[in-house]
C-alpha cells in the first residue's frame, strides 16, 4: 500500500518508532532503587540520605551489594533502549536516548520526581558508542575517587561525555548528548550549591 508509505518508511515503522519510544520511557521510569530497597528490605528510600532513588543513595543505607544492583539495573535500562531501538534505525536509537532518561528523572508515576539520570546515561552513553561510554565511566571514576562527590564526578562526566561522543560516534548525537548533559546538570542544581558552600556529603556519608 504505496500511500502508506513515506520516503520508503512505512506506517508500521512510524507505529514501531513511537512503540519504541513509548517503551524506552517506561523502562527509564522502572524505580530500581526504590525496588531494590524494598527487596533487600532496607525501608524506603525517600526517607534516606538525600532521598534520591539512585545507587548512591541506596549505598547510603550500608548495603554495597543493593548499591551495585542499582547501579547496574539504572545502567542497564539506558542500554536497552539504545539497543532496542538501534533494531529500527540509529536515529531511532539516538531519540531512545533521550526518552529513557527523561523517563528515569520525571517518571508519571512518582509524580514526575525521580532519579537524577546518572547511571543511566552512562547506560546510554556506552550503547551508542562502547569506547565513548567507557571513558565517560573512567572520568566519573577519577574524580569520584580523587575528591569523592558523587555529585561532582556525575557533572564533570556528563561534561567529558560531550567530548568522547564527537570524537568517538560523531556530530549525530552530539545535540542529544548536550540535552542529556543539560537534563542531568538541571536535576543537579541541589548539590552544585551544597558543593559551593562545602556542604556536600561525600559516597558513603550518611
Amino acid at each position: 500500500m504505496e500511500f502508506l508509505q513515506v520516503n520508503n518508511f512505512s506506517l508500521d515503522n512510524y507505529i514501531l518508532t513511537l512503540g519504541i519510544f513509548i517503551f524506552s520511557y517506561f523502562l527509564g521510569a522502572i524505580p530500581f532503587g526504590l525496588i531494590i530497597s524494598k527487596v533487600f528490605g532496607l525501608g524506603n528510600l525517600r526517607n534516606v540520605g538525600s532521598g534520591n532513588i539512585g545507587a548512591t543513595n541506596v549505598l547510603r543505607t550500608g548495603n554495597k551489594i543493593a548499591a551495585l544492583a542499582t547501579l547496574v539495573l539504572d545502567g542497564g535500562k539506558g542500554a536497552l533502549a539504545v539497543i532496542l531501538a538501534r533494531i529500527i534505525s540509529e536515529d531511532a536509537a539516538i531519540t531512545a536516548s533521550i526518552c529513557v532518561i527523561v523517563g528515569h528523572i520525571y517518571p508519571v508515576w512518582m509524580k514526575f520526581n525521580g532519579g537524577k539520570g546518572v547511571a543511566t546515561f552512562i547506560g546510554v552513553i556506552l550503547a551508542l558508542n562502547f569506547v565513548a561510554g567507557v571513558l565517560v565511566c573512567s572520568v566519573w571514576l577519577i574524580i569520584a575517587l580523587a575528591f569523592r562527590y558523587s555529585s561532582l564526578a556525575a557533572l564533570i562526566s556528563s561534561i567529558s561525555a560531550l567530548l568522547w561522543v564527537l570524537f568517538f560516534y560523531g556530530d549525530k548525537a552530539l545535540i542529544v548528548t548536550l540535552i542529556m548533559v543539560m537534563l542531568i546538570w538541571l536535576r543537579h542544581k541541589e548539590n552544585i550549591k551544597r558543593l559551593i558552600e562545602g556542604s556536600e556529603k561525600k559516597i558513603g556519608d550518611h
